[in-house]
């Protein structure tokens, strides 16, 4: 008793938002063994490396994003353990030190809470937030009431069979949507003025607690097909209720490269330091003590807390 190497030691645990370029990762999840692939994750634990904690650092993510879908605010809790005698490390200097190590140019962490020891970066998650932007030009305009419309059809708890792609782990495929919105949005600073007057620029906003696999991707679709004209609100509504997810109009799925997760929101996030969350589990469970839900490809945004600056 004592002898360990941790003997003595205290762990600390930590709340870290951190944002992303999707383009060069193959998802934000970590990819182990020889494979060339490589997740935001595996960039993250390589620069904890550099803290020297007794225990080998592991990033829980919150919220697993696809193959180039970028994030401008996921969250991840993490362990670390110091020498016996060292204290803690403060939030600002964790977030110090990861940045100052991450290798690749495209991460950045945003902020890091203190957190007890049983809380989970997964479950304690109340609302994640999606956000598409497209781009169209002047032979193809969006009939924007008519996508606001469809959307309203999404709105609710409902089972989202149709907008599940195949490979999910979830048990359940229910899911209460409790946002969608279609916005017109400026062009941006990058934009040269000649363009913007031929193109505009379109925001789709979803938020729920959790999302099946890919499912912003595929409302994302059906919506921009209901704005051209391929598919009626109505019909819309159909499809939800058809549980169907090989139906005509349900297989496409928009690109990966127009996703990001806006932001993981915690309830009470400025509270967590004073008690234990209710939220908090075992890894390999639930809320409940039941099987956890697979988790979602897509995820939510907006950041209550840090400022998901730095990416547009």
């Amino acid at each position: 008793m004592g002898s360990g190497p941790a003997a003595g030691s205290v762990r600390a645990r930590y709340l870290v938002f951190f944002q992303y370029l999707g383009t060069d990762f193959n998802g934000s999840a970590a990819v182990r063994g020889a494979q060339r692939a490589v997740g935001v994750q595996n960039y993250l634990e390589e620069a904890a490396e550099k803290l020297k904690s007794v225990v080998p650092v592991k990033f829980i993510i919150s919220s697993r994003t696809d193959a180039g879908v970028h994030a401008l605010s996921n969250a991840a809790h993490l362990d670390v353990q110091r020498r016996s005698g060292l204290p803690p490390f403060s939030p600002e200097v964790l977030t110090e030190a990861l940045n100052t190590h991450l290798k690749h140019p495209a991460i950045r962490v945003l902020q890091a809470f203190r957190v007890p020891s049983d809380f989970h970066a997964r479950y304690c998650a109340t609302s994640r937030t999606y956000l598409y932007r497209l781009v169209t030009g002047c032979p193809g305009r969006l009939d924007v009431a008519a996508m606001r419309e469809a959307a309203q059809h999404l709105l609710g708890t409902h089972d989202f069979s149709a907008f599940q792609s195949a490979g999910s782990p979830s048990t359940s495929s229910v899911r209460t949507l409790r946002r969608a919105s279609v916005s017109l949005d400026p062009a941006g600073p990058f934009v040269l003025p000649q363009e913007s007057r031929r193109l505009q620029f379109w925001s789709l906003e979803f938020e729920s607690q959790s999302f099946l696999y890919r499912q912003v991707r595929r409302m994302t679709a059906i919506l921009v097909a209901a704005g051209l004209g391929a598919v009626t609100p109505t019909q819309v509504k159909m499809v939800l209720q058809s549980r169907d997810p090989l139906g005509r109009h349900q297989t496409h799925v928009a690109p990966a490269h127009g996703l990001f997760l806006k932001s993981v929101l915690f309830e009470g996030l400025r509270d967590l330091a004073a008690g234990s969350p209710d939220c908090a589990q075992q890894e390999s469970r639930g809320p409940g003590g039941r099987e956890a839900p697979g988790w979602p490809e897509d995820f939510r945004l907006e950041t209550s807390g840090p400022k998901a600056g730095g990416l547009e």
